[in-house]
């Protein structure tokens, strides 16, 4: 059985993202393949951060990983502004779990590589590299090389190299899951101050419910394995959002029901 989730506040929008019956398994030395993602139907419109929470396992990086091009579905249509995911695409940018930084490459020329890889005029995009790099923090790092940066810089840099080709989408696998609890607020702060400016398309998986409800527009809360869409809530809470903002009765009560809904299924406690 599918889940069908639409967003009810921007139906009249033709989706960036569309998701039909997508379905991925992988198979097992044992010949039973393992199903990972079940059925699933999803509609993004542009300019909307959605984040997902669920169980270890339920299938949101392999989800990401579909969308991002680095898996293929096993059944079911990925499209991103109306054509099919086939493969990686110049207008998604990915921010992985780790900022995964080459160490020999300065700062700028980490932010600037996928210009490079992409084959992209340089001269075009140093400027707006710049930029990305003052909105993240970085100004008067350039020059210098990860390992003399703390993670929570690292971190920024890796948002920045995704940013820096203009892509339509950013796609972020808890990007701060590895940082202390107060470098993840103060980056959490930052996402939210970046995509007010920048507008972009997000799809940001976590494994904090708070984190989920400071930062979306909407949450998808997903079932342990096979992943399911088990509620699609919209956050109505204004923007822009503070550390008081996490005391709001209406923020409280979204979480709470979030938390809820994994713990009846046996989610996250």
């Amino acid at each position: 059985m599918r889940t069908a989730v639409i967003d009810s506040t921007t139906t009249s929008q033709e989706p960036l993202i569309r998701i039909q019956g997508l379905a991925k398994s992988y198979p097992t030395a044992d010949g039973k393949p393992v199903l990972a993602l079940s059925e699933l139907d999803l509609d993004i419109v542009e300019g909307t951060f959605v984040s997902v929470v669920g169980p270890s396992g339920c299938g949101k990086s392999t989800l990401l990983n579909i969308l991002a091009g680095l898996l293929g579905p096993s059944h079911g249509h990925v499209a991103l502004g109306g054509t099919q995911v086939e493969g990686p695409r110049p207008d998604v940018g990915v921010v992985f779990q780790q900022p995964v930084l080459l160490p020999w490459l300065t700062i700028m020329q980490n932010v600037m590589l996928p210009v490079k890889v992409q084959r992209r005029r340089g001269r075009e995009y140093a400027e707006r590299a710049a930029h990305l790099l003052e909105l993240v923090g970085l100004t008067g790092f350039e020059g210098r090389y990860p390992n003399e940066l703390s993670g929570g810089m690292q971190q920024r840099v890796g948002i920045a190299r995704a940013l820096v080709t203009d892509p339509r989408i950013l796609l972020m696998d808890e990007p701060f899951g590895a940082l202390d609890a107060l470098t993840r607020e103060q980056m959490n702060d930052e996402l939210q101050r970046i995509w007010m400016e920048q507008r972009k398309t997000v799809f940001f998986i976590t494994h904090s419910i708070p984190e989920a409800v400071y930062l979306s527009d909407r949450v998808l809360v997903m079932s342990a394995r096979p992943g399911r869409i088990l509620a699609d809530l919209p956050i109505d809470i204004p923007r822009a959002r503070s550390l008081e903002t996490t005391t709001r009765p209406d923020f409280v009560a979204r979480a709470t029901e979030i938390r809820g809904l994994l713990n009846a299924k046996g989610g996250l406690d």
